[in-house]
């Protein structure tokens, strides 16, 4: 199985590129994310490779990261996830960004991915949650104060903070990671106030 291919791009596809490694040409699938941070061809690159072997053919995948191929396997033990959805969802969502979504069960920000519909999204979110931090550095403050916040236990100035911004139009699990964001930063006993204006100093970055 080939795990790793360096060398100089040859060619972009619509949805793959040629990999030249000492002269023989290797095909690869990509995300779009990935072939957009990609060098132009010509240029030397490294991609983490996962190898799949059908009866009638061997295709390839390429990412940046072992890290972003892990979340390519992981999708794919999701009833409705194949290769091409996996793809989509991680050429629409960083690994991070993929992590703190399922772990915030944020199922509109799955579905943003091309052909991952609700159902699709609310399957990604519920089987991998518990598997979301092993592949990141997803925040944990988070997604401790997501769970306070579904148990309804948070600190008074976090729910009065997280409450105002959800006000404001955002969304639940922005309005959480903002104020989360926001306690690291002010540190214990700040007012709702602080953490409202750093909150929205976070969701402007």
């Amino acid at each position: 199985m080939i795990g790793r291919l360096k060398g100089v791009i040859d060619s972009y596809g619509e949805d793959s590129v040629v990999l030249d490694v000492n002269g023989v040409g290797y095909l690869v699938h990509c995300s779009a994310r990935t072939l957009q941070e990609l060098p132009p061809a010509g240029e030397a690159a490294v991609l983490s490779i996962e190898t799949h072997v059908r009866e009638d053919q061997i295709k390839l995948f390429g990412f940046l990261s072992d890290v972003e191929r892990e979340w390519f396997r992981l999708l794919q033990t999701v009833q409705g996830v194949g290769t091409k959805v996996a793809l989509a969802v991680l050429g629409t969502l960083k690994p991070a960004d993929l992590a703190s979504a399922i772990a915030m069960r944020d199922k509109a920000m799955v579905a943003r991915a091309p052909g991952v519909g609700p159902k699709v999204a609310e399957r990604i979110v519920t089987e991998l949650k518990d598997k979301a931090p092993t592949f990141t550095d997803v925040d944990p403050a988070v997604i401790r104060l997501s769970g306070a916040l579904d148990e309804r236990q948070a600190p008074r100035p976090i729910a009065d903070a997280v409450s105002a911004l959800i006000n404001l139009g955002y969304a639940q699990p922005q309005a959480a990671a903002a104020i989360a964001a926001a306690a690291r930063s002010a540190g214990e006993g700040a007012e709702t106030t602080t953490l409202i204006r750093l909150g929205l100093k976070e969701l402007a970055k």
